[in-house]
Formats: structure tokens, sequence, C-alpha cells
């Protein structure tokens, strides 16, 4: 009786924090993209009375807008590439960092991750608009860069408001997810290993390959989901360092709700992009329990 109360006591706050800040809202989201936009934004009324019989206010229009107008399928994909490009960027700084970490004695270790986690501490605007003013055409580093360009015979470029800007800002907020569950599956991994491939011959990138890099394939795809999703939904960094010309679907979906206020469409953009995501989310997981098997 005490071990199946706390289990329940275990299992139900995180249930119910799903169901009140995940699953309500989603069924309300939905539920909206059924229904019309109100004459001064919103939502119109969900029925009407006509001849004393209630009429539905409900419609399809705002799905076959979705289908019917590209643009807003090829900003999805548009926000798809700029999330991968981060996660890959990330992954590429990240793991050797993690390495880095992990391998290192215990009091550096510590401070190494106290450094990762450090922009934490800090807000997230006052970081982005700092990115403002190291990017910008008055800004020393872009200076110097430009004077670099010049030299060698090229012409100078505009750092902010670019996707250049965009995807420094994403990888900048979200590289600490990125080394953080690197670290804690390549701090597990057993050295003896290593030091059995090279009694067998293996130089160091057959170590890293066939025994490294498979067993921190669990580390990778906590990462790469840890990075790709919040990635995919930004629209902070875009509105800020990206301008008009680098938008992505958040952007498009905060116009709708706040902007336009076109409830019903920005809720149609929202389930396009919570869809997408619970794809990604899934086919992940069957990719990483493959990998799992195979090892």
């Amino acid at each position: 009786m005490r071990d199946r109360f706390g289990k329940w006591a275990l299992s139900w706050p995180p249930l119910l924090y799903l169901v009140l800040f995940f699953l309500i809202p989603s069924l309300i989201m939905l539920v909206a993209a059924f229904r019309q936009p109100g004459d001064y934004g919103g939502l119109a009324p969900l029925f009407t009375i006509e001849d004393g019989q209630r009429v539905w206010q409900l419609t399809l229009d705002n799905f076959h807008r979705l289908v019917e107008e590209p643009l807003y399928i090829e900003l999805f994909i548009k926000s798809a590439g700029y999330a991968l490009t981060t996660t890959v960027v990330c992954l590429l700084m990240a793991y050797p960092l993690a390495w880095l970490i992990a391998r290192s004695g215990k009091k550096y270790r510590d401070l190494l991750l106290l450094l990762v986690i450090l922009p934490f501490w800090s807000n997230f605007l006052i970081r982005i608009y700092a990115w403002m003013i190291i990017l910008g055409p008055q800004s020393a580093f872009t200076k110097a860069l430009n004077l670099v360009l010049t030299t060698l015979g090229f012409e100078p470029v505009r750092l902010l408001f670019t996707s250049f800007a965009v995807i420094v800002g994403l990888v900048y907020v979200h590289l600490p997810f990125m080394v953080l569950p690197l670290y804690a599956n390549l701090e597990k991994h057993d050295m003896a290993l290593l030091d059995a491939a090279q009694d067998l011959g293996a130089n160091a990138w057959q170590r890293f390959w066939r025994v490294t890099w498979p067993l921190s394939l669990p580390g990778v795809f906590a990462g790469s989901a840890l990075v790709f999703i919040p990635a995919l939904g930004m629209f902070a960094i875009p509105d800020i360092l990206g301008g008009t010309e680098s938008i992505m679907i958040g952007n498009l979906i905060k116009q709708q709700i706040l902007d336009t206020r076109d409830w019903p469409f920005g809720s149609v953009l929202s389930i396009m992009l919570t869809g997408g995501v619970l794809l990604i989310a899934v086919l992940g997981a069957v990719v990483a329990r493959k990998g799992k098997a195979r090892g």
C-alpha cells in the first residue's frame, strides 16, 4: 500500500502539470483552429441562433488557407533548416567541450560545468541584445572583420539582421543544452574499453569511431532533441537579430496571435508546429531505440 501511494505521489504531479499546461491548451488550440475569426479579432461566437435553431460556426477555411498558400509551408521548412543547422553546429562545438569536461579532474570539472551553465544566470533578452551590440555595424568585431575582408580584396559584410546572426544567437542560447547531456554520457564511459582498443591496434580515430561515438549516441540524441525542438519554435532571436528577412514559424504565429489577432489561423500554425515537433520526437525515439538495440 505504501509503495503504491509512493508511485502515485511521484507520478501525479508531473501528469497533472502536463494535463493543465499542455493537454488542455492544446485542445483549446485545436478547437480554435476550426472556428472563425471575430470581427475585431479573436474568435467569433461558437454558434449563433437562426430561426430558433443553433447554428455552429465551424469551418475548415483556416486549414485550406494553410494548404493553398505555399508561403507557410516554405516558412516551416526554413525554420526546420535553421533548427537543423543550429543542432549540427551545437553538436560540433559541444562534443569536444563535453569530452574535455568529462576527462578533466574533479576540481576543474566543476569549474568548467559552472562556466557552461553560467549564462543561465542572466536574463535571456539581455544576452540576445548583447549580441546586437557585438554584431552591430559599429562594433569592434564587425569593423575588424570588414577590415580583414577589404584587405584581402573582398566586400565588407553586414552581420546584424542576417541569417548568420540568427544562427549565432540560436547556437549561443542552446549550446549548454547540448553540452550537458553529452557530458552526462561521456563521463560514464569506461576508459578500459579505449585501452583495450588501443592494445588491439586501433588508432585514435578508430577508437573514437568504434568505441566512443557509439556509446555516446544516447547523449547525442538527447542533446539534439533539447536543441532542435526549442530552436524550431523560437521567435525572440529571429525577431531581434534577424529582422524581417529571417523570420521563422514562431514569428508568424506570434504575429497572427498578437498583431493580426487572427486566432484561428494562428492556432492552425501552432498545430502544424506542434505536430511537426511530435513527429520529429517520435522519429528520434525510434532511431535511438534501434541504435541502442544494435549496440
